[in-house]
């Protein structure tokens, strides 16, 4: 959206073009979150500004499954009660919200992003050598992985590496970890004439004794 310098502004267009930097926020959405914060009371706005610049400094990165905390390590890898056998490797430290929503009880290791060479993304820039070195040291133990990736063309070529990259580097006399991949097929109430043949299909390939 084309911004008239002489009509609106410049600490109005200088917010506006800030938040069309933001990811999902297009210019006029961007425009009406912009005059819609011009109408909320002095307070409001000190909190919010105040909260944005406190996010940086309030948090760091766990240097053991690189997820976004308050601590490091963070509460996950510190606490005794977790499933320490179980590690799940997500994308994203929202998909550990997810999971975590769902009642996972075992460990993270959070990638940072996934495999796609269209945008010049490779290994080199996830955290994979992280995990790798993580199941190789067997610190935890761990006896099942859950490649948690999203279902998509470069979440399933990330698995496949990782699925690969681990089960390389045991050696055959040792005991490696299962390795497993999140279920899918039919969500929760969904119907089937309304299913999308991919999908149908994964629920066909993915079917359980009843």
């Amino acid at each position: 959206m084309k911004i008239n310098s002489v009509i609106i502004p410049k600490s109005i267009r200088n917010l506006i073009e800030a938040l069309e930097r933001l990811p999902g926020i297009g210019p006029k959405t961007a425009a009406r979150l912009t005059f819609y914060l011009l109408h909320l009371p002095e307070a409001e706005i000190q909190n919010l500004a105040s909260a944005v610049s406190w996010l940086k400094k309030d948090t760091v990165i766990c240097q053991t499954c690189f997820n976004v905390a308050e601590k490091d390590p963070c509460e996950i890898c510190s606490s005794p009660q977790r499933e320490r056998q179980v590690l799940a490797v997500v994308e994203s430290p929202l998909d550990v919200l997810a999971l975590e929503k769902a009642g996972f009880k075992g460990l993270y290791h959070v990638l940072h992003g996934v495999i796609d060479p269209l945008n010049n993304i490779g290994p080199e820039e996830l955290r994979i050598k992280e995990l790798l070195q993580r199941v190789a040291r067997g610190v935890s133990s761990f006896k099942e992985i859950i490649l948690a990736t999203n279902p998509s063309v470069e979440g399933e070529a990330t698995a496949a590496y990782l699925k690969r990259a681990i089960s390389s580097q045991r050696p055959a006399t040792s005991n490696p970890p299962k390795i497993t991949r999140l279920a899918r097929g039919l969500p929760v109430g969904g119907d089937l004439e309304y299913a999308d043949d991919v999908t149908l299909g994964k629920a066909l390939e993915g079917r359980t004794d009843y």
